[in-house]
């Protein structure tokens, strides 16, 4: 499926968002924004993600990097980073009452369901202006590109393992009463405990999320690492930096190196363990 040609033509409340397809050649990508000096601390992240068209700026040239984050926002960036097999099929239009066909992100929406990315809530709303939390972007790539614990084999007879998706999963924890929580593994509990001095504002249903996308080095707090603050809106510089190691996480990029400071804000907490 071709990215660019799903989203021609780009609707001018597209632009506004500062996200767009991949129209241009990488050579041709904004990869510096005047509010992202070289000091900020996602700085790096957002480099590197530009430079691949996967996220861009505005048309003033700004990157906003401190913006929250709406739903109809994450899922244009899941779309542009990640390339996921289909696990369930939209018959015909849209999938999501709120969301009519010529929406500037339907496309975006669309394969973000089709691909266990994201889901709706009851009534049939994506909800697409709602912001999105810290918490609930790490659950949905957690899920969606299908994390495991880095001792558990994610392969088998040439296809990936599959945690089920549990429905209705909308990408908020005011779903939590109506979503089936996975079973939660006692070691990884305890590293989610062990590891983050606000571990009690994490939700029993996305106990097992956090601790996994921990394990892989998905998360990025700043400025501590040791505080997820799971409640607090998701900004477009920590969207970039969650999909950076995500695809680090598939080998699709590599690391950061140890000498960049945004290095430090990535948890890692075999290196606290190992530090004690």
């Amino acid at each position: 499926m071709s990215i660019s040609s799903q989203f021609l033509p780009l609707s001018a409340s597209f632009l506004t968002l500062g996200l767009v397809a991949n129209l241009t050649t990488p050579a041709l990508a904004q990869t510096s924004f005047p509010d992202v000096p070289s000091n900020y601390w996602a700085q790096p992240f957002i480099q590197r993600l530009a430079a691949r068209n996967i996220i861009v700026g505005y048309p003033d040239g700004t990157f906003r990097p401190e913006q929250p984050v709406q739903r109809d926002e994450l899922a244009a960036m899941i779309r542009q980073a990640f390339d996921q097999e289909a696990i369930r099929q939209i018959e015909s239009g849209s999938v999501y009452e709120d969301v009519p066909e010529g929406y500037w992100a339907d496309p975006a929406i669309e394969e973000a369901y089709q691909q266990g990315f994201m889901s709706g809530f009851p009534g049939g709303e994506f909800r697409p202006n709602q912001p999105v939390s810290r918490l609930e972007a790490i659950v949905t790539l957690t899920r969606g590109l299908n994390l495991a614990p880095p001792e558990t084999p994610q392969v088998t007879t040439g296809r990936a393992i599959r945690r089920p998706i549990y429905l209705p999963l909308a990408m908020t924890s005011l779903m939590q009463p109506l979503v089936a929580a996975p079973q939660t593994t006692a070691p990884v509990a305890a590293s989610v405990r062990d590891y983050y001095a606000d571990a009690q504002q994490i939700p029993p249903y996305a106990v097992n999320d956090v601790g996994i996308a921990t394990q892989n080095n998905l998360v990025v707090n700043y400025p501590n690492p040791k505080v997820l603050n799971p409640n607090q809106p998701l900004r477009r510089s920590t969207a970039a930096a969650f999909i950076h190691q995500g695809l680090v996480a598939q080998e699709r990029i590599e690391p950061l190196p140890s000498n960049v400071e945004a290095y430090n804000y990535i948890v890692r907490p075999e290196v606290s363990q190992a530090a004690r």
